[in-house]
């Protein structure tokens, strides 16, 4: 890997079930893999949109200080949804999590998620040094 890439991993968030990183910085720039509701354990949070996009929070919120970044410097966001119809708890969960801070976003509808899940979130943060 190049010098100017470095790897972030906690286990404080669900390890890489696959060939990826949980996370990249590469200078100023974080960005994170797509989190489902994992927990740290790798057990799928069963129950409603509103449980599954918590722990998903939990885990960018860890896999951001691992890489001693935070929400409030999150740029961008990518959100997948299995059914548009969660999209309003999926959204209050979001907006919680944001407060006053509101980073420019995407939200998709996709046909199927990794283990059934019911909202993956990405993110790109940026750091001022």
């Amino acid at each position: 890997m190049s010098e100017h890439l470095r790897v972030i991993s906690t286990d404080q968030a669900p390890a890489a079930i696959g060939p990826y990183s949980q996370a990249i910085r590469a200078g100023q720039w974080l960005y994170t893999s797509g989190q489902i509701p994992l927990t740290p354990g790798g057990e799928m949070v069963d129950g409603d949109a509103t449980l599954q996009t918590q722990q998903v929070f939990a885990n960018l919120r860890a896999v951001l200080g691992a890489a001693g970044a935070s929400l409030s410097q999150v740029v961008k966001t990518t959100v997948f949804v299995a059914d548009l119809n969660d999209f309003a708890a999926v959204n209050a969960v979001y907006a919680d999590a944001f407060g006053d801070h509101r980073p420019a976003r995407s939200t998709v509808q996709v046909a199927r998620l990794p283990r059934d899940a019911k909202v993956e979130i990405e993110v790109v943060a940026f750091f001022e040094s």
